[in-house]
């Protein structure tokens, strides 16, 4: 098996410099020392959770000798698909939005577990699904827009309809180049089925600084005046530096009902 990469262990990132330290866990509130003053930042914090419970969070990701955690299968169509036993989480976005290398990131201190990421777009065609110990399941659904599966539509509006433990759909979105024309017509599936969501933006390491303010305040206006089913808190990620990915563990922990209280630190 592989070694996990470095930054992967919240050890590993308590060790950095404290101002580093901030940027990987809660990459958001480190932009915001560059708003301009009097800019409301409430909802840059509305998921801060207390150093006890990023540890515990990432227990979950991590397998040992009781705690299993595995592909299970992979499906076209809701028969295939694995019985509703756990809590579930999904993530869908755009074919080369990053979804199999976040999950990959994710799952990085088990490196056992096979994620398939490929360097060409539109790589995942089905759904992908992994079971984490007895705790919830994670799903990585195949990308739309750009090289989508024939019946992408037909395969992930039946899954998100008829997955009842289906607990939060995670949306990634591009951090460098934010909302396309296929992610607000993502956005409008997930409202229009009443489906409870929240926004990832990825890839921020390959973003400046000001593109990356530029559009979470543009996405973050979006999501105030435009949707009712998604979480106000922006995500940032960087699969690639591991900033946000402690924080997301922890969201998903938390959501999956297996961090019933998040302390605030």
């Amino acid at each position: 098996a592989r070694s996990p990469p470095p930054l992967a262990a919240l050890s590993q990132v308590l060790r950095l410099e404290r101002n580093r330290r901030a940027g990987v866990v809660f990459p958001l509130q480190k932009l915001e020392r560059y708003l301009a003053p009097g800019t409301d930042t409430e909802r840059f914090r509305l998921f801060q959770p207390s150093l006890a419970a990023l540890r515990r969070a990432e227990l979950f990701f991590k397998s040992g000798r009781d705690h299993a955690i595995d592909y299970v299968s992979s499906a076209v169509r809701m028969g295939h698909a694995p019985p509703p036993s756990l809590p579930e989480v999904c993530f869908i976005g755009r074919s080369n939005v990053g979804k199999s290398s976040l999950i990959r990131a994710l799952f990085s201190l088990s490196p056992e577990v096979e994620v398939r990421v490929s360097k060409t777009p539109g790589h995942t065609k089905k759904m992908n699904f992994f079971k984490v110990g007895k705790y919830f399941a994670l799903v990585d659904m195949p990308g739309y827009g750009y090289r989508a599966p024939q019946d992408f539509a037909e395969m992930v509006e039946a899954y998100l309809q008829e997955r009842h433990n289906l607990k939060r759909t995670f949306l990634l979105v591009d951090g460098v180049v934010g909302l396309q024309k296929t992610d607000h017509t993502a956005v409008e599936m997930l409202e229009e089925f009443g489906i409870p969501y929240v926004m990832v933006l990825t890839k921020i390491d390959r973003a400046s600084r000001g593109l990356l303010l530029k559009n979470v305040l543009k996405i973050q206006e979006f999501v105030n005046e435009k949707t009712q089913g998604c979480f106000p808190q922006l995500f940032l990620v960087s699969s690639l530096e591991f900033s946000g990915v402690h924080l997301l563990r922890c969201f998903v922990a938390h959501v999956t009902g297996n961090l019933p209280t998040v302390e605030a630190s």
